[in-house]
């Protein structure tokens, strides 16, 4: 195991000392990882300190043991029915994570809970399993990425400088990005990179499926105190983001899908307001039009937007372009 980042190595060292029913010696564990006592030592004290339920035991000749058991100090880790439940249909949100270190512990966790139940629960788990499906419409894939995603969460946590190989939908070739990486989203299905490009000298986005490398460096960079990664999406309609003023954005939709709008969250600080005739205005306030001009395209002509009179022009501009292209399509001649 020589070579892991530090914080991928602490997450399989709490792994590796909670699957081990009498722990492992310093030297052991600096012998299994290929660092020193030392590094290891740090690493237990960091988790220590954070909270984790790691501890030293005496073992055979004065040894010193180190475990990851919750079996003192705090309150047991155990959970109800209604919980396993909830784990389990949690778990299926993870899918575009398959192929990664937490999807693997999320079904290591969950051989457990199968291990745990008698046949009954785990029939009743399986009709669950059927009664409740996720979708995979539109979901990224990052099973062939485990490796560059624990790279990208490792240069998150420990503030390091960051090299990426990225091709963005326009281009032709991939660039490589000299980059301060600030947190990562995930948004409808996909992961996101929102970082501090250099070579561009502001706050970035890059789509986690355009990069094909990731390299970290050992120097860090500092991160703005100010600086708030749900502060920064407020008013995103996803993960756009612009330092332009936000302005207000209203749409109204027809009373057909007025329901249905209702029943979803959009925007945390959305505005609903339902009229006489069953129509729906809908109130935001956005820095970006890009996202939310795609989302109303996206209900047709059940959707009409009020305001501001930008957005108003560029959804009757792609209505127009796309009626241009159909009436095309239907004047071609057939291929022979």
């Amino acid at each position: 195991m020589r070579g892991l980042q530090p914080l991928e190595r602490q997450w399989i060292l709490l792994r590796t000392l909670s699957a081990r029913r009498y722990g492992a010696t310093l030297r052991e564990l600096a012998d299994e990882y290929g660092v020193s006592q030392k590094t290891i030592h740090r690493d237990l004290k960091l988790l220590r300190d954070l909270g984790f339920p790691v501890s030293p035991r005496e073992g055979e000749r004065g040894r010193q043991h180190w475990t990851a058991k919750f079996d003192g100090g705090g309150p047991p880790l155990s959970f109800d029915v209604s919980e396993v439940l909830a784990l389990y249909v949690g778990r299926t949100l993870l899918e575009p994570l398959a192929g990664t270190v937490f999807w693997e512990a999320t079904h290591s966790a969950f051989r457990k809970i199968k291990a745990t139940l008698g046949e009954p629960a785990l029939k009743y788990l399986d009709q669950l399993a059927g009664v409740i499906f996720r979708t995979s419409f539109g979901d990224s894939s990052y099973g062939e990425k485990s490796q560059l995603i624990d790279n990208l969460m490792v240069a998150v946590e420990d503030r390091r400088i960051t090299f990426i190989t990225y091709q963005s939908a326009r281009a032709t070739e991939p660039l490589t990005y000299d980059v301060y990486p600030y947190g990562l989203v995930f948004h409808r299905g996909g992961l996101y990179l929102v970082a501090h490009s250099q070579q561009h000298n502001e706050i970035r986005t890059f789509k986690l499926d355009r990069i094909s490398d990731v390299s970290l460096e050992t120097l860090t960079f500092q991160k703005p105190g100010h600086f708030d990664l749900q502060e920064y999406l407020r008013h995103s309609l996803g993960i756009y983001h612009t330092d332009a003023e936000p302005q207000r954005v209203v749409v109204r939709f027809a009373p057909e899908v007025a329901r249905y709008v209702e029943e979803h969250r959009w925007h945390a600080d959305q505005k609903l307001k339902r009229n006489d005739d069953g129509s729906l205005l809908v109130e935001f306030e956005l820095g970006s039009l890009e996202e939310v001009e795609s989302w109303v395209l996206s209900f047709g002509a059940q959707a009409i937007v009020e305001e501001p009179e930008e957005l108003r022009e560029r959804i009757r501009n792609a209505a127009v372009a796309m009626l241009r292209r159909y009436r095309l399509s239907v004047n071609r001649e057939p291929d022979d």
